[in-house]
C-alpha cells in the first residue's frame, strides 16, 4: 500500500475489503504531528539503526569503531566476534564518537521450544480475591493461584497488565491505560508479607481487617484500597531501615527510576496531568524539575522503594509457574511515560483502529503513538526498555494489538475515529529487538491479531516465532485445524464470556447498560458453541464449559488457555467497550475465591482434559 514521505498510508482497505481514501484534512493534521518527514541516508552515519542477523558480517568503514553493549570497541573488522553476540551495539565515528549508528543484532527469532504444547489460565489478578485479599487480588494471590495452577497441570498463568497508575484518587481502573508501562501498581502489594510488617502489627490487624471487609462486595473500590494500602506503607516506610537489595535496585533503575519517581512527586503536588503542572516542571529535564527532585528525596525514595517491593513479589510469584505478562499498546497521554518521552510522541494524536464489522464508525482509545521516525531516532530505548521491564519475571508475553508493531491508526486531535489514517512503523527493527528481548529472558511471545489484519502480518509473524491468538468466537474451522503457531482461547476480556452467551446473560447485560447488542454476532456465537462441542441447546452450562475446552484441546496449537470466568462459569465479561461508564469495567470481582477454586469440581475436570494434550515431547517455556 503507498505511503508518503511521513509513512501515512494515502489508502486502506477496510473490513468490508473496499478500498478507502485517507482525507486531505487527516493527512495534514498528521503530518504537522510528526514534523519533518525522516530522510533517506546518504553516508553510513546516516542510517540511525541498522539490524543484522548474529551470522551476518558487519562491514566495518574504515572511518569507524564498533562498540560492543559491554563497553568494548574494536577498530578492526577482523577482531569482531563472530558470531556477533545478540543485543545492542554502537557503530561509531573514529574521530567522534558521539556520532553513531545504532546495531541491533537478533537472533532473528523469538524464544519457542520446539514442540511446545502446553496450556494454562488466564486471570484477570485484580478480580481474582482470596479471603486474605485487601479487596482485590494481588501478588500474594498470585503466588497462591500459581501454586494451583501449576498442581492442576497448567505451565503457563497469564495476567492482566499490573502496570502503574498515577498516585492520587480516583485510582485508574483500566489496566490497558497505565501512567507506565515500565513500572507496577502498588495496589498489588500483599502488605502482609512486606518487610517490616511485624513492627506495626497493631496498625495492620486495623487496616487488615477494613480491606477484607470489602471482599464482601464484588465491585472493587479502589481509592479506599489505595487509601488503606498507602497508609500501611507510610508506616512502613517510617520504619524501614535500609536494605543493601534496595541501593542495588535504585542503582540498576537509574535515570529512568528516578525520572518515574519525580514524576509520581509532582503527581502528588499539582495533579494526574503533567500537561497542566506549572510550565517549569512540563518536562523531566528541566532545572526546575531537577531542584523539585533534590528536595524531594525521601518522597522519591518512598515511591521507588515500593517498586522493589513489587519487583521482590512479583519474582516471588514467578517462582511457582512461568508467567505471561500483558503488553497495552500504549500508555496515558498525562502519565509517567508520556512526560518522559514527550519529545518522541506525536502532539494532539492518539491511537485506534478503523471502522470495522462490529464497531462501524472506528475506535479511538486516547492513547498517544510514538513518532516513527523520532523513535527510530532515539534508539529504539523507549522501546527496549518497555519490552524488558515487562518480561522480566515472565516465561512469556502477550502484545494487546500486535499489529502495531507495522502500523498504527491516528486520529486527530477533534475527528471521529474513523477520520484517521494509517502510520507505518519500521516492523523489521522493532521485531528484532523483541527477538533479543525474547531469547534473552527464554519467554515465548504471543501477538494478539485479531481484528483487521493486514496481508502478510501473520505469516511474518510466524517466521518470527510470534504465536497467532486464536479465539473460538472468531474462527471458522474446528480447533483441530487451528495453526501450531498459536495460542488457543475462548474469548478474551472484551469480549462475552462462554456462560455469558450460552445463558444469554451478556446481550441482557449489553441492554441494560445501554450497549445496542450485535444480536448477530451473538447468535453465532452460541451456533459456534453447539457446532464446536455438539451440544443441544437446552445442554446445561457445566457441560457445555467442559466439551468446549474438550474441543479447544484437540488444537495442535502451542498453547492452550482456560480462563478463570470459565473455571467459575461466570457471565459478566471484565470489560464491556462503549458502555459510558453504566458497566462496572475492569472492577467486578469473581464470585468465587481462591479457597472456592481449589476445592471446586469444574476447574478440576477442565485441567483433567487439557492435561491429556500435552505430549511426551512438549516443554514448558523457561522463567527469566
Amino acid at each position: 500500500m503507498k505511503t508518503d514521505a511521513w509513512g501515512i498510508q494515502l489508502e486502506y482497505v477496510d473490513a468490508a475489503g473496499k478500498r478507502r481514501r485517507v482525507s486531505k484534512n487527516a493527512l495534514a493534521g498528521i503530518r504537522a504531528a510528526m514534523g519533518d518527514s525522516s530522510r533517506p541516508a546518504v553516508t553510513w552515519l546516516d542510517e540511525k539503526v541498522t539490524v543484522l542477523r548474529q551470522d551476518e558480517p558487519l562491514a566495518l568503514p574504515p572511518d569507524a569503531v564498533f562498540m560492543l553493549e559491554d563497553g568494548s570497541t574494536v577498530e578492526s573488522a577482523d577482531q569482531l566476534p563472530h558470531p556477533l553476540p545478540i543485543g545492542y551495539h554502537r557503530l561509531m565515528a573514529a574521530s567522534n564518537t558521539e556520532l553513531f549508528v545504532h546495531i541491533i543484532v537478533t537472533p532473528g527469532r523469538c524464544h519457542l521450544p520446539k514442540d511446545l504444547r502446553i496450556w494454562g489460565w488466564s486471570a484477570q489478578l485484580y478480580a481474582t480475591r482470596s479471603h486474605e485479599s485487601w479487596g482485590m487480588g494481588d501478588l500474594g494471590d498470585l503466588a497462591r493461584l500459581s501454586r494451583w495452577a501449576m498442581n492442576l497441570g497448567a505451565r503457563l498463568l497469564l495476567v492482566n497488565p499490573l502496570h502503574a497508575v498515577p498516585p492520587l484518587v480516583p485510582q485508574e481502573a483500566s489496566p490497558y491505560s497505565p501512567s507506565s508501562r515500565r513500572y507496577l501498581n502498588p495496589l498489588y502489594l500483599r502488605i502482609e508479607d512486606l518487610p517490616g510488617a511485624q513492627k506495626i502489627s497493631h496498625d495492620l490487624s486495623r487496616l487488615a481487617a477494613v480491606g477484607r471487609a470489602l471482599n464482601e462486595d464484588r465491585h472493587l473500590d479502589r481509592d479506599r484500597i489505595y487509601h488503606l494500602k498507602q497508609e500501611a506503607l507510610q508506616l512502613l516506610w517510617k520504619s524501614f531501615d535500609g536494605d543493601e537489595d534496595f541501593d542495588r535496585f535504585q542503582s540498576a533503575g537509574g535515570r529512568s527510576l528516578r525520572q518515574y519517581a519525580l514524576h509520581c512527586c509532582l503527581v502528588e503536588r499539582y495533579g494526574a496531568d503533567w500537561r497542566r503542572w506549572p510550565a517549569a516542571y512540563r518536562h523531566p529535564d528541566s532545572l526546575d524539575a531537577e531542584q523539585i527532585a533534590s528536595g524531594e528525596t525521601d518522597r522519591a525514595r518512598f515511591h521507588m522503594w515500593q517498586q522493589w517491593l513489587l519487583n521482590k513479589q512479583l519474582a516471588a510469584a514467578a517462582q511457582t509457574i512461568p508467567l505471561m505478562q500483558d503488553l497495552p499498546i500504549g500508555f496515558s497521554p498525562d502519565g509517567a511515560d508520556a512526560w518522559a518521552w514527550q519529545d518522541l510522541i506525536a502532539p494532539d494524536m492518539t491511537v485506534g483502529a478503523p471502522p470495522d464489522l462490529l464497531n462501524t464508525t472506528g475506535q479511538d482509545w486516547g492513547l498517544p503513538p510514538f513518532i516513527p521516525h523520532a523513535l527510530r531516532a532515539a534508539g529504539y530505548q523507549p522501546f527496549i526498555e518497555t519490552i524488558r521491564a515487562i518480561i522480566r519475571h515472565a516465561g512469556g508475553l502477550r502484545i494487546d494489538h500486535v499489529m502495531g508493531l507495522f502500523r498504527l491508526w491516528w486520529v486527530p486531535k477533534g475527528n471521529l475515529p474513523k477520520d484517521g489514517a494509517f502510520v507505518r512503523y519500521p516492523s523489521e527493527e522493532l521485531l528484532a529487538i523483541l527477538a533479543v528481548e525474547s531469547a534473552r529472558a527464554r519467554a515465548i511471545v504471543v501477538g494478539e491479531d485479531l481484528g483487521t489484519v493486514e496481508a502478510g502480518v501473520r505469516e511474518v509473524l510466524a517466521e518470527q516465532n510470534v504465536l497467532s491468538y486464536r479465539l473460538l468466537w472468531f474462527e471458522d474451522t474446528p480447533p483441530s485445524k487451528y495453526p501450531e503457531k498459536a495460542l488457543a482461547a475462548v474469548t478474551t476480556h472484551d469480549l462475552p464470556t462462554l456462560a455469558g452467551v450460552w445463558t444469554g446473560a451478556d446481550l441482557k447485560l449489553q441492554e441494560q447498560c445501554g450497549v445496542k447488542p450485535d444480536k448477530k454476532a451473538q447468535e453465532q456465537f452460541r451456533t459456534t458453541i453447539m457446532e464446536t462441542s455438539h451440544v443441544e441447546a437446552n445442554t446445561r452450562l457445566e457441560e457445555v464449559i467442559i466439551k468446549t475446552f474438550s474441543e479447544l484441546a484437540e488444537s495442535p496449537c502451542a498453547v492452550v488457555m482456560a480462563d478463570m470466568e470459565a473455571a467459575c462459569a461466570v457471565s459478566e465479561r471484565p470489560n464491556m467497550p462503549i458502555s459510558n461508564g453504566n458497566y462496572p469495567n475492569w472492577s467486578l470481582a469473581l464470585p468465587c475465591s481462591i479457597e472456592d477454586l481449589e476445592s471446586a469440581e469444574l476447574p478440576t475436570q477442565l485441567a483433567k482434559i487439557l492435561n491429556q494434550r500435552v505430549s511426551q515431547k512438549s516443554r514448558t517455556p523457561s522463567r527469566a
